[in-house]
């Protein structure tokens, strides 16, 4: 037994104290006991929380059960909050600008010339501290931001013509999205560009499956087409589930064919031979009394309904 004990402190217990903590059962009194023996029974609660690993509701339950058997009167050390975490970036100032713009070693001045030479303009000095917010505040290689600036350039042109130009407050907004989705690295700005790329091309291709003139998505639309290009949907999927809309709702509707994808996406259906396959009965399957299970009935059913829905279709169309 004497194996047991460690060399150091010792940490004596009143006896009729353990004999307490022993017939109330309470495990948690007994560790929290032990910490209040070695820090002069006072109860500092973030000190305790953290020895113990330990969150708020599982600390109040020990005092509490202290409490309940005279072992503790439940005070403890008032503490100073927490110092509350800045709102945003803080106020950058002209003389903040001119000291990084000044710094041998700043990869800042090169990151302005670049930003300047892309944007078609000089940076006013509101720019600049947007600039800066993104290059310190957020922490963003310059070769990240210029990598941002070059891709809000293009999708600014797409949306508005060839010859605009973005604010540098869109640019600040697509910064803040990129550093809360992890893209604060060269490497993984690339990925984010080339995912992007892909789609921008299914939004063009979807329209099209879509029987939808070309033209500019609004934002839900762009992040369903996102959603529906993630799940890993064919073209003949989203076909399909664009006219069961249109045979429902008597026009395309993007949240009803969003649901009808979302079904199928849940039941791991993502090919038109997978949903239709989903229809069919389990080969072993007894056959209902009043409607017998003959070979291939699924499939005509299917067949059938597709038809019905493209009839109606090319009926809209020429109406």
């Amino acid at each position: 037994m004497s194996k047991l004990l460690l060399p150091g402190d010792i940490l004596a217990m009143d006896r009729r104290a353990a004999d307490r903590l022993i017939a109330a059962g309470s495990g948690d009194g007994a560790l929290l006991y032990l910490w209040l023996l070695g820090h002069g029974g006072e109860l500092v609660p973030s000190a305790a929380r953290k020895a113990l690993k330990w969150d708020d509701i599982r600390l109040d339950q020990a005092v509490a059960a202290l409490k309940t058997i005279g072992l503790s009167d439940g005070s403890a050390r008032e503490e100073a909050p927490p110092p509350a975490a800045p709102d945003g970036p803080p106020e950058y100032t002209a003389a903040d600008i001119t000291r990084e713009l000044e710094q041998q070693d700043s990869s800042f001045p090169g990151l302005v010339n670049e930003v300047q030479r892309r944007l078609g303009k000089i940076l006013s000095t509101a720019d600049l501290k947007i600039l800066y917010t993104l290059y310190d505040y957020l922490a963003l290689p310059a070769e990240v931001i210029c990598l941002l600036v070059s891709w809000c350039v293009e999708e600014f042109e797409r949306k508005y013509g060839a010859g605009r130009k973005p604010r540098m407050s869109t640019v600040q907004k697509e910064g803040f999205a990129w550093k809360r989705l992890g893209v604060d690295t060269v490497q993984a700005a690339e990925a984010h560009l080339k995912r992007q790329e892909l789609y921008r091309t299914r939004e063009g291709e979807v329209l099209r499956l879509l029987d939808i003139p070309p033209r500019p998505l609004v934002e839900g639309e762009r992040k369903k087409v996102a959603a529906w290009t993630d799940m890993g949907f064919e073209d003949a999927a989203l076909r399909l589930a664009y006219e069961k809309t249109v045979y429902k709702k008597q026009k395309m509707d993007w949240d009803y064919m969003n649901g009808i994808l979302a079904r199928w996406h849940r039941a791991n259906l993502h090919t038109l031979a997978e949903i239709e396959g989903a229809d069919k009965p389990p080969r072993n399957a007894p056959a209902m009394q009043d409607q017998p299970n003959q070979p291939g009935e699924a499939d005509r059913r299917v067949r059938e309904d597709l038809e019905r829905m493209r009839a109606f279709m090319r009926k809209q169309k020429g109406e």
